[in-house]
């Protein structure tokens, strides 16, 4: 890469632990930008010291985002501005996207750095289905807002990646567990980091296991989709067709619950006629 850069954003994505995985794309274009918007300057001054580089640093994290975001938005109409986070790819559970949409607007240009996702290597580590995913990030601290978000996905099929703190996995996982069963999940800890552990097990035995030992370090935990859901009894099929035959004939009937439920068509006009 050039030692200058033109100006704009250029979003950054930085290691997750080892601070070997920033890319030299990365690395030179942290050196070459103007002014780096960090979270912390503490945690990206130890990067800029890894790969030997001193620029100066512009907080921008929840707290000042508001009132910082104009700033740098003039800026970038001459200079070029680096956005990182404290660790992995920014705009993943960080307000970084507000910044992305107005420089849009404003007719400002946007780079993307690829690299690290504490998401994608976790998902890489549980071996679980990665064809669909939800990433749902962290869920509310409150036991009644967590329970109401976790049912709201919990129909969704798709393995469910969730990023955790130490002190309230156990009681996440309890939720997890009341709210969608005794799926297989997996806790990725402290990836690619020294002190790396990956755990697999059911949600309850997850619980049970981290109920009095919550683990330090930065936690990603990924939950298995639904199985399939079970063939229609009986007794629902029966009182589904009951229900449409009171609106509609025995074959429009047939067709709508066949549809809701899941069932074959032949099977559900068969058992409406001899409901009928």
């Amino acid at each position: 890469m050039s030692e200058t850069l033109s100006p704009g954003l250029y979003i950054v994505a930085t290691p997750i632990g080892n601070l070997s995985d920033l890319s030299p794309r990365a690395a030179a274009t942290l050196a070459a930008a103007d002014a780096i918007a960090v979270e912390d300057s503490r945690v990206t001054a130890k990067l800029l010291a890894h790969v030997g580089a001193r620029r100066p640093m512009l907080p921008y994290h929840d707290h000042n985002a508001d009132r910082v975001r104009p700033q740098l938005l003039a800026r970038m109409t001459s200079e070029a501005i680096a956005l990182v986070s404290d660790a992995g790819t920014p705009l993943i559970s960080d307000p970084g996207y507000k910044l992305v949409r107005e420089a849009r607007a404003a007719g400002i240009a946007v780079t993307t750095i690829p690299g690290p996702s504490a998401v994608i290597s976790a998902l890489t580590l549980a071996g679980l289905p990665t064809d669909r995913f939800l990433f749902v990030g962290f869920l509310p601290a409150k036991a009644a807002a967590r329970a109401t978000a976790i049912a709201e996905v919990a129909a969704v099929r798709a393995t469910l990646v969730l990023y955790e703190s130490g002190p309230r996995l156990a009681a996440t996982l309890v939720a997890l567990a009341a709210g969608l069963g005794p799926r297989e999940a997996v806790i990725a800890r402290e990836i690619s980091k020294r002190f790396e552990e990956t755990v697999t097990g059911t949600l309850p035995e997850l619980a049970e296991r981290y109920a009095d030992a919550p683990p330090k370090g930065e936690i990603v935990i990924v939950v298995a989709p639904p199985g399939q859901a079970e063939p229609a009894g009986e007794e629902a099929l029966d009182a589904a067709l009951a229900e449409a035959m009171t609106r509609l004939s025995p074959s429009r009937a047939a067709a709508e619950v066949a549809e809701a439920l899941g069932v074959p068509k032949r099977r559900a006009y068969e058992r409406a006629l001899e409901l009928k």
